[in-house]
């Protein structure tokens, strides 16, 4: 068992199910662990908190059908919780506390789940492409997705939460078909005043987007596909892995140059290692992490790109890439008592009526540490009790308190920005509107350049399907 302290990275492939799951120790080298019978495609793999993985099952690529969703808890890997939607699920995505799962499906439709109690909050059509990448906002607020045709889509969590008909189609936020092929990789800022999303795709180029205000402002050029990106901590850089194996080094030059197009190659740092397609990318304290279709994975030291570690996943390419904490590994009777707070449940098929009830898988539970089988019923309830009251329990409820109502103040913020964006989109529009109303009396001046937003036209999924 994993030792406490530094951290592991985790693979997997789509290769087989009896491939499976593998966790090394990066400093040491080590195997510390292998989850057997899990194949999931990319971005079909997601980490709840350092506390369960969450793995999409595609057992045969193209399916519409015979997909299912696995959850395993890291502490105590055994037989996972599984679930079977009504359709086979291909990325996966969850927000930061883990409360809400989001999932594409080949089909193009769009799934909501509550891990806690596994219900399923929506389910929509999103797109008339198969589904790609999924991703939270790093508040929690928006949810993007995106397709294999390009399209990516910004829905606010506010309004598909709202929503009374889970079955009813939830208003966009905006959408972008920038993009002229398929959507490799999004990712989100963090600490910038402006949150900011990065898109990858196989036409060569990474698009960074104003994600509120749905608005192009940067795109990277490259000379061939981008197969994933990745995100320096600091926020200053990102890495955009290409299908020959080589890794571009990218500055974020945000609100320096609106709408401009870079060419990546001439002017960026260029990484060497991989033989193959770069298929996943992640950072770690040691550095970088990079994965590839030539079956390795690479540590890099982002101070002179250099390798410091290679593994070697001779059991197929890996398709999907993470980084945990040792801690995470470790064993019930390792731990001292920890609070019984956070746990899943199977993800329902279709939506449930309101106060339907849901028996919760706890993660870990203090009566464990109860040696041998001489648990009874009443000591059963004892423990449940003394957990229920114990000042760690009620430190974790004060924390779920705040945690609901810092989300609830982002929520309240997010709409007065988009209430404040939208007066100013009407005012230029009554502007612009006095001004052709005069235009026939003076010259017209130059035309501007038309601004790329995302939320140019009305969506294609509403109505007829464009041709």
């Amino acid at each position: 068992m994993a030792k406490n302290g530094g951290e592991a990275v985790v693979v997997c492939s789509d290769k087989s199910m009896g491939v499976g799951i593998t966790i090394w120790g990066i400093d040491t080298g080590d195997r510390l662990l292998h989850i057997p019978t899990c194949a999931s495609a990319a971005h079909g793999l997601v980490c709840l908190r350092n506390r369960f993985f969450v793995a999409s099952q595609i057992h045969k690529h193209g399916s519409v059908g015979g997909g299912a969703i696995s959850m395993w808890p890291l502490n105590k890997p055994q037989q996972p919780i599984r679930s079977y939607p009504l359709e086979a699920i291909g990325p996966l995505s969850c927000t930061r506390d883990g409360v809400y799962l989001a999932g594409g499906a080949l089909s193009g439709n769009v799934y909501l789940w509550e891990v806690a109690n596994g219900k399923l909050l929506k389910t929509w059509r999103g797109h008339h492409k198969s589904l790609n990448c999924m991703l939270f906002s790093d508040d929690g607020s928006l949810l993007v997705s995106a397709s294999d045709d390009g399209m990516i889509c910004v829905w606010s969590m506010v309004g598909l939460l709202d929503m009374e008909d889970s079955e009813s189609f939830p208003s966009l936020l905006h959408y972008s078909m920038e993009h002229k092929s398929s959507i490799t990789g999004l990712l989100t800022t963090s600490g910038s005043s402006n949150t900011v999303l990065i898109s990858s795709s196989l036409d060569g180029s990474c698009k960074v987007w104003d994600l509120v205000l749905g608005k192009l402002m940067q795109t990277q050029a490259y000379p061939l596909a981008i197969s994933a990106v990745v995100l320096h901590p600091t926020e200053q850089l990102f890495f955009s892995g290409s299908i020959d194996g080589r890794i571009f080094v990218n500055k974020l030059e945000i609100g320096q140059v609106e709408n401009s197009l870079v060419a990546a190659e001439d002017q960026k740092s260029v990484i060497k290692g991989h033989k193959g397609a770069v298929t996943a990318l992640t950072f770690s304290q040691a550095g970088l992490v990079s994965a590839s279709e030539d079956c390795t994975i690479c540590i890099w030291d982002i101070t002179n790109w250099a390798i410091i570690r290679r593994f070697d996943h001779k059991k197929g390419a890996v398709t999907n890439l993470a980084v945990i904490p040792q801690s995470s590994l470790l064993s019930v009777s390792n731990h001292r008592r920890v609070s019984n707070a956070f746990g899943v449940s199977s993800l329902d098929k279709h939506p449930q009526p309101p106060n339907s009830s849901k028996e919760k898988i706890p993660l870990l539970s203090s009566c464990h540490f109860l040696k041998g089988n001489h648990t009874t019923h009443s000591g059963q309830q004892i423990c449940d009790t003394e957990e229920e009251f114990s000042p760690a329990a009620m430190q974790m409820k004060l924390e779920t308190s705040l945690e609901h109502r810092m989300w609830a103040t982002r929520m309240a913020k997010h709409v007065m920005e988009m209430n404040t964006h939208l007066q100013t989109r009407l005012l230029d529009l009554m502007q612009s509107g006095l001004l052709r109303s005069t235009s026939t009396e003076i010259d017209s001046p130059p035309t501007k350049k038309r601004e790329t937003r995302m939320f140019d036209e009305s969506p294609p999924f509403q109505g007829e399907e464009q041709p």
